[in-house]
């Protein structure tokens, strides 16, 4: 596996990923930072003016949650979905509440909002 295509685990802290305005509250948005050890796959799921940021990767399976863009959450945006196998997570805490990973966790992505911009943290 070449640098290129590492997939990293964490990020540095302080790259702005977007103004937050330009992500609604109750929605998810995915984020892939290209780094010199690799790539780093992540989403971030705003409420209102908190965010929390996970690796994109189901534990059960390790792979993306999402198989369309941007599309991490159940229909009724309560919780964070993995669009493979079925999981069910909570938004604020990435604990599987259901599905073939019940009781693990998605991987925290540290993210704040600084200056009204999403940051890494």
């Amino acid at each position: 596996m070449t640098q290129e295509t590492m997939r990293l685990s964490a990020t540095p802290a302080g790259v702005r990923l977007c103004e937050l305005d330009t992500l609604k509250t109750g929605a998810a948005r995915n984020f892939v930072l290209q780094m010199r050890a690799g790539r780093f796959h992540g989403f971030v799921v705003r409420d209102g003016d908190d965010v929390t940021g996970y690796v994109d990767r189901c534990p059960h399976a390790g792979l993306p949650l999402a198989q369309k863009l941007d599309d991490y959450l159940t229909p009724d945006a309560r919780h964070i979905v993995c669009s493979w196998h079925g999981a069910i997570f909570d938004r604020t805490d990435g604990t599987c509440l259901g599905g073939p990973c019940a009781g693990q966790r998605l991987t925290p992505w540290p993210v704040s909002v600084a200056d009204g911009w999403l940051v890494t943290a």
